[in-house]
């Protein structure tokens, strides 16, 4: 007969802390069913106060005593997590040289966290039974409000839940009384992603016809729907790229499997879901932070127990468990959104593409503009390239025009000749979208008199000029500080904006074109719920108006009625000190583009620069997207730049500048000597200060570390984290690893 293996006698358990580590406890109190395992999460006393940790290794013994060892406060999972998570958390703890505890932690919804149980929240729904769909005559005779509520029921072959029963005035009484005449039956269901009617038929309206380039992408999916598949969509925007999502989901779902979908804003979310619910008749959930806890607990478990089909959701959803995974689509896999910029500092694309390797089934990733990463996997053959260069509506993507506005006057950060493009396209009946990448009314607030800038007291940043309401504000830190009466300076009262934000442009445009609505889309004007879907639906009725927004207007919205975009300023997003800048502003700059002409009118583009003849700018207009790529792809492997190379950000931050200055030091020194020894083909340059080296209130400082083999960069990385953990001085400094970092401030 089988032994059963012998219970545990330590638990390693990890905290949600910084050391890297696990934590040694004795169990205690009834195990669940199933033993104690990998997975289960325990109450655990840590410190002065007690915790939720996972169980990460079951022992039989440990470094410390056994009488040590403090016993486990409680259990709280009658099973473990699900495996293909607990895998997740391990696999990216690891590549981005995380502590385990704190990843678990991220990576659960916050009610787990805090204790609660995983279930679901469960709502009651009453159906007739067989008895009651043929009562007998006298059965409610004298009960006419019975007759009337059994008689609703019987037109619901599904049955009603009971808030729908109770708002068509009907009582409980009723409802118990009909139950105990055996007419009308009670069953709990999930309050999210519960079984939907018709669910045998997938689809509640057809699939799209494809054109050729389409159903060649779709086809090559579908070679391989039972194995490890990247494939990297490059579509012009308006190519259908959502259509080939829909139908490899169609594929990935009629087999019984789940599909996951990750869009880069929360701003997209509600018109994808919208797009998908109307394609399926399965369940569909989303995860993303504009939930409340216990929808996003709701949602994890209707992914986790398999009854959602497809769980759609932003950046942190790729932590999301999935009980049948079938496939993973990135959509605008280029966009920075993607990688989380503090903390555990992950990229959702790149754990995407490992968790598909690891469950052996097909990832896509789309984008009009592809990452040079992604591009340069699919020209060396490692990805497979699903090219769409056509658009659905046939017109051709629209081409930027720039617009030279050297010794230009400028209104609002107008130019006259796309004022005059404004209002031809107005006058047309079309719509318009002015794309100003600076939200607020000006860049600063500057006396006329002396030169006085209003700056940040905590950064190394000019304070933005807001109009609504009237303040002055850092975008880094949040300050804010009240409008001066006079300079502080030399008291002069000729206090100026300098420059343009979306305010002031919406301001000249509703002075200039005083018929015509204006709505600005930017995060100061969408921080009510539902804002930004409520001006979407308003211009999507299709009367004239502009659009005046940021780049939360740029990714992946249909607006079918703008025939004309106006970049104001190319060169700020182009010129910037990162080595990415010219990527990702090129990539800005096509995505807004992509607005224009897509449905049955061309469309126009004027991209505002002093810089017209910059051979950069000046190929992305005449060639595109891909030609320039393709130039880039060049300079970055003469450079020995990604993704010719892997490189890692050690990043520290003080209070006190010399603290910051003197860590960093003393660890590149020590870095080196090892490097010398154990890793001589490792770069490591620096300490320099950040881009932004005062940053709220704090001073930072960076030290790069770079390598040809991924390898060697991360044995480097292991050891300099080993390194700053055993020095008493990085207790005193605020320091974190990025790996793969995606921009250098």
């Amino acid at each position: 007969m089988p032994t059963s293996s012998p219970a545990p006698r330590v638990l390693g358990v990890a905290i949600p802390s910084p050391l890297r580590r696990l934590f040694d406890y004795r169990p205690a109190g009834t195990p669940p069913p199933g033993g104690w395992a990998p997975g289960v999460r325990v109450r655990v006393p840590f410190g002065r106060r007690e915790v939720v940790g996972v169980i990460a290794e079951c022992r039989a013994t440990s470094e410390l005593p056994p009488e040590r060892l403090k016993p486990i406060s409680a259990c709280l999972d009658d099973a473990p997590l699900p495996a293909d998570w607990l895998w997740l958390c391990r696999f990216t703890a690891r590549y981005y040289q995380h502590p385990l505890g704190d990843t678990l932690h991220q990576a659960l919804p916050v009610l787990l966290r805090q204790g609660r149980p995983l279930a679901a929240r469960t709502r009651e729904r009453w159906g007739a039974t067989a008895a009651g769909r043929a009562p007998e005559p006298a059965a409610l005779g004298r009960a006419p409000r019975q007759a009337a509520l059994l008689a609703m029921l019987c037109q619901h072959p599904h049955g009603l839940a009971t808030q729908a029963i109770l708002a068509q005035s009907f009582g409980r009484d009723q409802l118990r009384a009909l139950a105990d005449k055996g007419l009308v039956e009670r069953h709990e269901e999930p309050l999210t992603a519960p079984p939907l009617p018709d669910a045998d038929h997938l689809l509640a309206e057809p699939a799209l016809p494809l054109n050729r380039e389409q159903a060649s992408a779709l086809a090559a999916l579908h070679e391989r729907l039972d194995a490890y598949h990247p494939c990297l969509l490059e579509g012009v925007t308006g190519s259908g790229k959502t259509e080939v999502y829909l139908q490899l989901i169609e594929a990935v779902v009629g087999r019984g499997r789940q599909a996951l979908v990750l869009v880069p804003e929360i701003g997209l979310t509600p018109q994808t879901l919208a797009r998908f619910r109307r394609r399926f008749r399965v369940p569909v959930v989303a995860l993303h932070s504009g939930l409340t806890d216990h929808e996003r607990l709701d949602a994890w478990e209707a992914a986790a127990s398999g009854r959602a089909s497809i769980v759609i959701g932003t950046r942190s959803a790729i932590f999301t468990p999935l009980a049948r995974p079938g496939a993973i689509i990135v959509d605008e896999e280029h966009d920075t959104s993607y990688k989380q910029q503090d903390g555990l500092r992950y990229h959702a694309r790149d754990l995407a593409v490992a968790r598909a390797h690891r469950h052996a089934i097909p990832v896509l990733l789309g984008s009009a503009t592809p990452s040079l990463e992604s591009l340069a996997k699919a020209d060396g053959g490692e990805w497979r390239h699903l090219p769409l260069t056509r658009r659905a509506t046939r017109h051709a993507p629209a081409r930027l025009e720039l617009l030279d506005l050297r010794g230009r006057p400028r209104r609002g950060g107008l130019a006259p000749p796309a004022l005059e493009a404004i209002r031809e396209a107005l006058s047309a009946g079309h719509q318009v979208l002015v794309f100003i990448n600076r939200r607020g009314f000006a860049p600063t607030l500057a006396c006329h008199a002396c030169g006085w800038l209003a700056e940040c007291e905590a950064c190394d940043a000019r304070l933005t000029l807001h109009r609504q309401p009237p303040l002055l504000a850092c975008h880094h830190c949040d300050r804010r500080r009240a409008l001066p009466d006079a300079c502080p300076e030399c008291s002069s009262i000729d206090l100026r904006p300098l420059g343009s934000g979306t305010e002031r442009t919406e301001e000249t445009l509703a002075e200039q074109f005083p018929d015509t609505p204006v709505h600005r889309i930017d995060r100061d004007s969408t921080r009510r719920r539902d804002a930004f879907e409520e001006v979407l639906a308003e211009v999507r009725r299709g009367a004239p108006c502009l659009l005046v927004g940021t780049q939360m207007l740029a990714k992946g919205h249909h607006l079918p009625h703008v025939t004309l975009v106006v970049v104001i300023n190319a060169d700020a997003g182009l010129y910037a000190s990162d080595f990415r800048a010219l990527e990702q502003g090129a990539q800005l700059l096509v995505q807004v583009a992509g607005r224009a002409g897509r449905a049955s009118h061309p469309g126009r583009v004027l991209v505002q620069t002093l810089h017209p003849d910059d051979p950069h700018l000046r190929l992305l207009a005449e060639r595109g997207y891909p030609a320039l790529a393709a130039r880039l792809l060049e300079e970055r492997r003469a450079a020995a730049l990604p993704p010719f190379r892997f490189l890692a950000l050690l990043r520290l931050e003080s209070p006190r500048e010399e603290s910051a200055v003197e860590l960093g030091r003393r660890a590149a020194a020590a870095l080196r000597d090892w490097l010398a020894d154990r890793a001589p083909d490792v770069d490591c340059l620096g300490p320099v200060p950040a881009p932004m080296e005062r940053r709220q209130g704090r001073y930072h400082l960076q030290l790069m570390l770079g390598a040809e083999r991924r390898s060697r960069l991360h044995e480097a990385c292991a050891w300099l984290t080993a390194w700053l953990e055993a020095t008493p001085e990085a207790r005193r400094v605020r320091w974190s690893l990025d790996i793969d970092p995606q921009t250098l401030s």
